[in-house]
């Protein structure tokens, strides 16, 4: 027993949960099924980021074209995740209730350097990359107050939503959703969904559940947009190929 308190304690569970489940065997303890169910949420969710986006960047990869994919829209996104990135680590929140950020972090970085690389702009890629991580780095520095680290979460609300419009308008004129990825769509959806209840359980900050509230509806654009267009993105894609060959 000792050995699983050591795995569980304090990592997946406090100490009172631990002798509910496993010293009184009450394991309908509605309070500690929340921390338990939150925590199972939070790994899950970090696991699934490692590769949500990964199906996109191959596309790309393959496709050798960035097509259909907006870079201002991509920054957006880049800046409400650095966002949340810099507001968790200053505030000591748990990885379960942030971690899967610093993956898709790296996963975004990465599509919107092949966006510039793509488009024969790699100088211009390149400058972006040692920007961006120049700047991370003075934001998670000791030189930067607490008000503006608040400041910059606070700007995640207008920036999530900047960057999904942006991409639903560019798809919206294309008539297809172009190089978007389905696997990825999906996984930011469902994944945005389920950190509404782990960033109420886990951190009781408002301005982050907020966050995930409004990144879940603009994500369902997305998602509903990939869905209905899902026939007319198949047949362009099959174009392509043929004219290929």
């Amino acid at each position: 027993m000792e050995a699983i308190r050591g795995v569980l304690v304090p990592g997946v569970l406090p100490e009172n949960c631990y002798d509910e489940f496993f010293l009184q065997y009450n394991l309908l303890h509605v309070p500690c099924l929340k921390i338990l169910l939150s925590k199972v949420l939070g790994f899950g969710i970090i696991a699934g980021s490692v590769m949500v986006k990964v199906p996109q960047i191959i596309k790309l990869l393959r496709s050798g074209t960035a097509e259909g994919l907006n870079f201002q829209s991509v920054l957006l996104e880049l800046l409400a995740l650095t966002g949340t990135m810099v507001y968790s680590i200053t505030h000591s929140f748990p990885f379960t209730a942030w971690g899967e950020v610093l993956f898709l972090m790296i996963q975004t970085v990465t599509i919107a350097f092949l966006i510039q690389h793509l488009g024969n702009r790699t100088n211009l890629g390149i400058l972006f990359l040692g920007l961006y991580f120049s700047v991370v780095s003075v934001l998670l520095s000791p030189v930067v107050p607490m008000a503006m680290v608040t400041l910059l979460q606070a700007t995640n609300v207008p920036a999530v939503i900047f960057s999904r419009l942006i991409q639903a308008v560019t798809n919206y004129k294309n008539g297809h959703t172009g190089q978007l990825s389905a696997v990825t769509v999906a996984l930011l959806f469902l994944g945005s969904l389920a950190r509404i209840f782990t960033s109420i359980q886990e951190t009781g900050d408002p301005l982050m559940a907020l966050t995930y509230v409004v990144s879940s509806a603009c994500n369902g654009i997305i998602f509903a947009q990939l869905l209905y267009y899902w026939n007319v993105t198949l047949a362009g894609e099959k174009k392509k190929k043929k004219k290929k060959h």
